[in-house]
């Protein structure tokens, strides 16, 4: 009796999973709930946040993104859709999220498709955009922008306000990461003067902080280089202070920077005209100018560096 128990058991268990996994099937082949089988929807096909990085540049780029009709039928007729910025979607996302996005400005962003008709018979349509004016934007500022579909000409085709708006983050990249012709040296007291002339990347740490191997000729330390808001005039030209530490393969710190010019007046680069015109950024000529030292028993040794960015 109890043997017979059992097998009732497990024929059961077995019909329902059948039953379970034919379900299944039968809602991943008809796509859509009974609830909405029959209407058309105009959505985003990726309503997720997206991510487009943006050079620090003049530049313009283009993105696009698609639109879909979600149905389980294709529409008889043209449908037109019209799509707008919309920085409350962006505003939105925050609220929803805790984020805290700007709003990309309005003035450096165009929607070159508004107006899209998807034609009978089919269920997709690209929207195009361009974007521009990274340069003239702080690169630790976190931007953002959205498209929305704000009417389609078909009234049986419904706008779900959960899929449409296209959201994309356009995270500017460090303006200060890019390779350099570095010309210095190194100096241990007691020794020659120990020269270098090479191209060096600096890599980006965060959005105003870059980071660069060598100190002068010296390859196991490098040097952690950060741009402040703090401005020193250079021959005329307001330039930007920079904090410049040397740091050894673990980023302990090994060394700063000197607050008046130390280094070897007959060895190129020529020394600086005032004392005090060194470790700042240069933004019309792309250069770095870092005077630094680390600590060492036998005495501090002495780097005097000017790296211009490689266009």
């Amino acid at each position: 009796m109890k043997n017979m128990k059992n097998r009732i058991i497990v024929i059961f268990t077995l019909v329902t999973g059948l039953f379970l996994l034919n379900s299944c099937l039968k809602d991943t082949a008809d796509y859509w709930p009974d609830e909405v089988a029959g209407k058309m929807y105009i959505t985003v096909l990726k309503p997720t946040l997206q991510s487009l990085s943006l050079e620090p540049t003049t530049d313009t780029i283009s993105f696009e993104y698609m639109l879909n009709i979600a149905t389980d039928q294709l529409p008889t007729k043209d449908v037109t859709v019209t799509v707008a910025l919309d920085s409350a979607a962006v505003l939105a996302y925050n609220a929803r999220t805790g984020k805290k996005y700007k709003v990309y400005p309005y003035s450096s962003i165009k929607v070159m498709t508004p107006t899209v008709t998807i034609a009978a018979g089919t269920r997709t349509a690209m929207i195009k955009g361009t974007v521009w004016g990274a340069d003239l934007l702080n690169a630790c500022d976190n931007f953002m922008t959205a498209i929305t579909i704000k009417s389609v000409s078909d009234p049986e085709v419904m706008i779900p306000s959960n899929m449409k708006s296209y959201i994309m983050a356009l995270p500017i990249n460090n303006p200060y990461a890019a390779k350099y012709n570095t010309v210095g040296y190194r100096i241990r007291p007691g020794n020659p003067t120990e020269p270098i002339v090479a191209v060096e990347d600096f890599n980006t740490v965060d959005c105003k902080t870059v980071k660069k191997n060598g100190f002068g000729n010296y390859s196991a330390y490098d040097i952690v280089i950060e741009v402040t808001a703090e401005t020193m005039v250079v021959g005329g030209v307001t330039c930007y202070k920079v904090i410049a530490t040397p740091v050894d393969a673990n980023g302990a710190t090994v060394g700063g920077m000197f607050t008046s010019w130390k280094g070897d007046s007959k060895t190129p680069p020529a020394p600086p005209a005032n004392p005090n015109e060194i470790n700042y950024y240069n933004p019309e000529t792309e250069t770095f100018v870092l005077n630094c030292y680390y600590t060492s028993s036998a005495g501090d040794r002495i780097m005097y560096e000017v790296h211009t960015r490689v266009r």
